[in-house]
């Protein structure tokens, strides 16, 4: 009986909303569109032919119309070197749950070139499986964001949480 009262109060709130979101004669008034709403395209303007008026001739000795020079672009600055030192630069041992992760960064040209893993969990068949992949995408995301902020793998949260340490701790070495 619980659940006939309780269908029956959810279909009239329902009911109660549906009347309420419909404006006069069932169509819904124009409002802001919600997340998810797909928006119709408005109609296009019809495109009349508009009489050509013509205007009066230039004379043969005036000059051709010259558009307005812009500006010259400002100098841009030089690239600079980057936010770290060159070199080759190795981060504290973490603790992985499975195993220790540790890791190495490689700066050329003052940027992230390079991140190798030193030591890292592979006793494992499971280890093994979950670092193989995960390790070239933490490597491939610091590479790409030139420090140790990156998302943590799904699966791998204990080694993605040791590499960012690591290469946090090898990165501070490194700055500038």
């Amino acid at each position: 009986m619980k659940k006939f009262f309780l269908s029956l109060s959810v279909i009239a709130a329902f009911v109660v909303y549906s009347v309420i979101r419909q404006g006069p004669d069932g169509i819904q008034p124009a409002t802001t569109p919600l997340a998810g709403d797909i928006p119709t395209p408005s109609p296009e303007p019809s495109a009349t032919p508009q009489p050509v008026v013509p205007t009066s001739a230039p004379s043969v000795n005036t000059p051709p119309a010259v558009a307005p020079t812009s500006p010259p672009p400002a100098p841009t600055k030089a690239p600079s070197k980057g936010q770290y030192t060159d070199g080759t630069y190795t981060g504290d041992v973490f603790d992985a749950f499975y195993g220790n992760v540790q890791v190495q960064a490689v700066v050329s040209g003052g940027k992230i070139t390079d991140v190798r893993f030193l030591q890292y969990p592979n006793d494992r068949g499971t280890s093994i499986e979950i670092n193989s992949q995960a390790m070239p995408m933490l490597r491939a995301e610091a590479i790409q964001a030139q420090s140790a902020n990156v998302d943590a793998i799904s699966g791998a949260s204990d080694t993605s949480s040791a590499f960012i340490q690591s290469l946090g701790t090898a990165l501070t070495k490194a700055k500038v």
